[in-house]
């Protein structure tokens, strides 16, 4: 449950993110103009907030605006950022307008809203224009949206709402204030006085430079210039979630919770319950196009085939980080490519995930006869440490049954991908647009359509895209032949992608062309497997559309 204080605090600290400063003048100058600022206040804040959370569940049940290029939004945002710059400069520009005057007193009070000075209909357009710009500065946010809520419906949406009120808590704290400083300038409610006419050439302002997109580039240059970057104080918070969350061992371990679906069982379900006091679990929970989890499935099966007669059961726990990786029969493939003989259970709904806690690909649990988890490891290596931990509870296990004898060397798979994780300094690259957060010459965390070009200037470990290309939550797909570049630290790299038709891509190191991949299936592919570590930069060229690309990850 830490993850609800890390929300609250994500939320709070989303003030101070560089995509809300340009538009933090608009919301404070809002709630300080007029009579019943404090009513003003709650109610701005009280609609951005609503707004945040209607639009990231929209994100997650709809697709309807996907196709709508994202200059789209901006140019409504800010249009309607400079209507109300323009009725607070020109308070009677209503009035004077004709076709107004022709429409029915109802709807001329509708029409009026951003003119009269009390109206809370203003207030709410205000905050609920603003809010999705908001909802996309945080770490926190992108967490919630990309995988607490598939995981669990209600549980996301409790994190969400408390994001929300810490931003809207401070909002309000910050409201406050600076009505008790500028209250002491003079009245404000003035519709013809200097504060409104200030406030209306800023709100316009504003307006031109989100159509423009001026406050993206401000928000780079901040980021650049290392203010204000409070995306790493919310990483280092989230980060107590996880240690948290690793602090198991001699609890008892959890039942896997509703499975979807068995392989390797010959279609009958199995239990942890049913093999406590008879046998040691080796719980391991990976999902197929995890290149983490691929490099730790020659130790996996080794164990299995050495210890399987010695008490040893492993149950692979397939948790999907993507939709396709939910398809039974593409889960079935992958056992067969990887050699997995032991039981995997499908746990696409996350329910056991959950019920451990768990937030890693992969992970181990080894759990004893009687039912406790003895062993916990996060990640790859310390493959040493694991058997010897699985050595001793089989030791356990069969105190009273000298007759079985446990082996005390260790496996040495041949088939390993070895690599030194202290020389790779780049991370994990998301594509699709709840997580690509390195997205460089585009704008990140936006569904749809957008066009890019490649600038001159390129920055490691920041992502590139050319042509045009279409953003769902999970992935991008090229819409016209194109182009990825990316400047990496490593020596091998990955990338999980598909097709729907099969797409001849070109890869390029450092300007050199290595070799043609063909691209369809959805699953892992090795773009670059170098022998030495150091800088290098990736390119990939498609000579047509439809790759859909949905991370990078390196070795």
């Amino acid at each position: 449950m830490i993850l609800l204080l890390i929300s609250f605090i994500a939320g709070v600290l989303t003030i101070l993110a560089p995509c809300t400063l340009p538009i933090l003048p608009i919301i404070i100058g809002s709630t300080v103009s007029g009579v019943n600022n404090r009513k003003k206040a709650f109610v701005i804040a009280g609609s951005l907030a609503a707004s945040i959370i209607i639009f990231t569940l929209i994100l997650k049940v709809s697709t309807a605006f996907i196709d709508i290029p994202p200059t789209v939004w901006a140019i409504i945002s800010g249009t309607i950022i400079i209507v109300f710059g323009l009725i607070s400069l020109f308070p009677n520009l209503w009035d004077r307008l004709r076709f107004v005057n022709k429409l029915s007193l109802k709807s001329n009070k509708v029409m009026n809203i951003g003119s009269n000075k009390e109206s809370t209909y203003g207030d709410i357009i205000i905050g609920a224009s603003l809010g999705p710009v908001f909802s996309t500065c945080s770490p926190t946010y992108f967490v919630i949206l990309a995988t607490v809520l598939p995981q669990s419906f209600l549980f996301g949406l409790l994190c969400l709402v408390v994001y929300t009120i810490g931003l809207s808590g401070m909002l309000l704290l910050i409201a406050f204030v600076g009505q008790r400083f500028v209250g002491k300038l003079g009245n404000l409610a003035d519709p013809n006085g200097w504060f409104k006419k200030g406030l209306g050439v800023l709100f316009i302002i504003v307006g031109v430079g989100i159509m423009f997109g001026i406050d993206k580039k401000i928000q780079r240059s901040i980021l650049d210039a290392g203010l204000f970057d409070v995306t790493k104080v919310e990483q280092k918070i989230l980060s107590l979630d996880k240690k948290n969350n690793s602090e198991v061992i001699g609890t008892v371990a959890p039942e896997l919770v509703s499975p979807d679906g068995y392989i390797n069982t010959d279609g009958q379900p199995i239990t942890i319950a049913e093999f406590k006091g008879k046998k040691v679990i080796l719980l391991d929970v990976w999902t197929y196009s995890c290149i983490n989890c691929q490099r730790t499935l020659p130790y996996v099966n080794a164990w299995y085939e050495k210890y399987k007669d010695k008490g040893l059961v492993v149950i692979g726990l397939h948790t999907p980080e993507f939709a396709f990786e939910k398809v039974e029969k593409n889960v079935e493939e992958a056992v067969r490519k990887f050699n997995v003989k032991h039981p995997v259970v499908l746990d696409n709904s996350y329910q056991t995930w959950n019920a451990y806690g768990n937030q890693y690909w992969p992970r181990k649990y080894l759990i004893d006869e009687e039912g406790n988890i003895v062993y916990d490891h996060i990640g790859e290596g310390e493959y040493l440490e694991t058997e010897r931990a699985i050595q001793m509870a089989l030791l356990k296990l069969n105190a009273t049954r000298p007759e079985i004898k446990i082996p005390t060397d260790i496996v040495n798979p041949n088939n390993v991908m070895n690599y030194e994780s202290s020389r790779v300094n780049s991370k994990e690259v998301y594509f699709g647009s709840a997580r690509n957060l390195v997205l460089e010459n585009g704008k990140a965390g936006v569904l749809g359509t957008q066009t890019f070009v490649i600038p001159q200037t390129i920055i490691k470990n920041k992502l590139y895209l050319e042509g045009t290309w279409n953003f769902t939550p999970e992935s991008a797909m090229s819409k016209t032949k194109g182009k990825i570049l990316y400047k990496y630290d490593a020596r091998s790299v990955y990338m999980v992608a598909s097709s729907e038709k099969p797409i001849t891509t070109e890869i390029y190191i450092d300007g050199k062309k290595v070799k043609d991949i063909v691209i369809q299936a959805n699953e892992l592919y090795t773009l670059v497997d170098g022998n030495e570590y150091g800088e290098h930069t990736l390119e990939i060229r498609t000579g047509s559309p439809g790759l859909e690309a949905f991370t990078f990850t390196f070795g």
